[in-house]
């Protein structure tokens, strides 16, 4: 396979362009015109200093998105295109080699070479470094199963450089979609400046994308402004006088914000606006989307664990949300009841999954699998489901899963709220929370897989259950080295068979766009991950 470009990744492009529709309701300039103007968009405190492979939750990643560049690039309508690669080949799938386009720079005018690709992924996959993305790493020949460098040490040997803008992957099988993976942060590049002082650069990080980071102010703003080193004819050039990304715990607020004019773009309106917001002094934006909402239940969790009991427990729990009441009632029908655990926008969806049953609201079958449970163990403790407040709607609708959890199993279930999205996943992460939480999933790169492997591989680092399961494992591997899209969309089928049997995290909803621009802010557009493409939004 030959992929320059000056074509599209054929065989990669993971999502019809017919598939996904997400244009603007409002609106109305030219793509291709630009302003001075700085643009204004929601968005949360991140969890960690700004390292791309240490980077995977919304709030950093928002800002790594911008401020750096990967091989490839995602259109909005989920097609992979290349960006900072020149070319990627292979004769049999499993070595590829990269050709990097010459003239690529770092805002610090430093060059892009194979090294810094090669450089970055080994920081990584460096199990020393314990970063949280390193599991996108195990195709690569010369890892492990959970991403870190196999057998200790600082290099992937499956990764060579040849010269100044060439290097190699080989992988541990054949796998044909394997570039289309490579737009995500995980293999974005890093200056060689980065390695000196690794903590002060996540602070202030040095990127090769549209975007500088000019200044992040903790718990009140993260200002960008367009990038001198970005190449003029890239994929993604800043239109704009730059991006402020405003963080905020009270989404109500940010609404607020966008009807006085104060806020341009807001990706998520909360509940309390959801059945006005079409009407309102607003550009509204009401399409599909593709991010899911789960509730993920730690095996160590008392009566929860990966045994009879457990399974039996978390079918329990899943039986009782009743998600059609929930999603009309709180979300006006912007949210899907979900099917499985990845989204009806992904190519190769299916609702017949074995086993799926098990989401549907079922009072009599949950208190049955409840008594089951306690057959063979009596459950003594209370069912906690911990959220994050400045994310909108988690409050009403846990709120609401803890009061039919405790309608339909009379087991004393509570919510427990932290005020932001970085204290929650700072306790997710430190495996300190000691409840069941919310989760959810906004896909890296448009592929059924990426909504299971990162997240219950074993030793994945998005695996905030701890789950493992070794025919899980071997599924979605097999699935990865599948050679034609038939044999993957079967094998990931079957993997998805296996999760709704263990339920490491209980599957709750797609997430829809229900989103508003202030008004007067021009090329609005919500790519497939529900995101704003904030380098195009004039005003």
């Amino acid at each position: 396979m030959r992929l320059t470009r000056r074509t599209r990744l054929a065989g990669v492009a993971l999502v019809a362009v017919g598939s996904l529709v997400l244009a603007a309701c409002g609106g109305g300039g030219d793509e291709g015109d630009s302003t001075d103007a700085v643009i204004t968009s929601y968005s949360v405190q991140p969890q960690n200093p700004l390292v791309p492979t240490n980077t995977n939750e919304v709030g950093g990643g928002n800002i790594v998105d911008l401020i750096f560049a990967g091989l490839v690039s995602y259109s909005i309508d989920g097609e992979t295109e290349l960006e900072v690669a020149e070319s990627i080949e292979s004769d049999d799938n499993q070595t590829w080699t990269v050709t990097i386009e010459e003239g690529w720079e770092f805002s610090d005018g430093t060059p892009v070479t194979a090294n810094s690709f090669v450089d970055a992924w080994n920081y990584g996959a460096n199990p020393e470094n314990e970063q949280l993305s390193a599991y996108f790493f195990y195709p690569i020949e010369g890892t492990s199963g959970d991403g870190t460098i196999e057998g200790g040490g600082d290099e992937i040997s499956g990764l060579e450089v040849i010269d100044e803008r060439t290097f190699t992957i080989t992988l541990k099988q054949a796998e044909s979609d394997f570039p289309g993976r490579l737009g995500y942060s995980a293999y974005f590049p890093l200056p060689e400046s980065a390695f000196e002082d690794i903590e002060a650069f996540g602070d202030a990080p040095v990127g090769n994308g549209p975007y500088d980071l000019e200044a992040l102010e903790n718990n009140v703003e993260a200002r960008l402004v367009p990038s001198e080193t970005y190449p003029e004819d890239g994929n993604r050039p800043a239109r704009n006088g730059g991006v402020t990304l405003k963080f905020y715990t009270d989404p109500d607020a940010a609404y607020s914000d966008v009807l006085a004019g104060n806020l341009d773009v807001l990706d998520q309106v909360p509940p309390s606006a959801l059945t006005t917001y079409e009407n309102d002094d607003i550009q509204a934006f009401k399409e599909a989307g593709s991010p899911n909402a789960t509730i993920t239940i730690p095996s160590s969790l008392p009566g929860f664990g990966e045994n009879d009991e457990g399974k039996l427990r978390r079918a329990a729990i899943s039986r009782a949300i009743n998600r059609e009441e929930i999603t009309d009632a709180i979300f006006d029908g912007s949210r899907i009841p979900a099917k499985d655990f990845s989204s009806p926008l992904m190519p190769g969806y299916t609702e017949d999954i074995e086993g799926n049953e098990v989401l549907e609201f079922d009072e009599a079958e949950a208190q049955d699998l409840w008594e089951q449970a306690n057959e063979i163990a009596e459950f003594d403790g209370e069912f906690v489901l911990a959220y994050n407040g400045d994310g909108p709607g988690n409050r009403e609708w846990v709120e609401a899963v803890v009061n039919q959890i405790n309608n339909v199993l009379d087991i004393g279930a509570e919510p427990q709220a932290f005020p932001t999205f970085a204290e929650l996943r700072e306790r997710v992460t430190d495996r300190s929370i000691g409840t069941a939480f919310r989760t959810g999933w906004q896909p890296d790169y448009p592929s059924i897989y990426n909504y299971l492997g990162p997240i219950f591989g074993t030793g994945a680092g998005s695996n905030d259950g701890d789950y493992s399961n070794a025919e899980f494992d071997d599924t979605i591997q097999r699935a990865a080295g599948a050679q034609d899209d038939e044999e993957r969309y079967e094998l990931l089928a079957e993997a998805q068979a296996i999760l709704m049997e263990d339920l490491p995290a209980i599957p709750l909803w797609n997430t829809g766009i229900a989103a508003a621009a202030a008004q007067g802010v021009e090329n609005v557009e919500f790519n497939w991950q529900n995101r704003p493409e904030l380098q195009n939004v004039t005003k």
